[in-house]
């Protein structure tokens, strides 16, 4: 069974806010504080896309 927040945002929107963390992170001065303006701007719990981006990183081939 999955959760009314599972759905809540589709797979393109979780990508491409991983993608804006991402890009973005060195314009903040760490990465929470991109993940707390980027969640702010998509509706969601920075949590959650700390989350997403949590995972985004484990599911990528190492790139550096």
């Amino acid at each position: 069974m999955t959760s009314k927040t599972t759905n809540k945002f589709s797979p393109e929107v979780r990508a491409r806010a991983v993608r804006m963390v991402l890009e973005h992170e060195k314009d903040h001065p760490s990465r929470w504080a991109a993940v707390v303006s980027i969640a702010a701007k998509i509706g969601c719990a920075a949590q959650t896309l700390h989350e997403w981006v949590k995972k985004a990183e484990l599911d990528r081939p190492f790139k550096r």
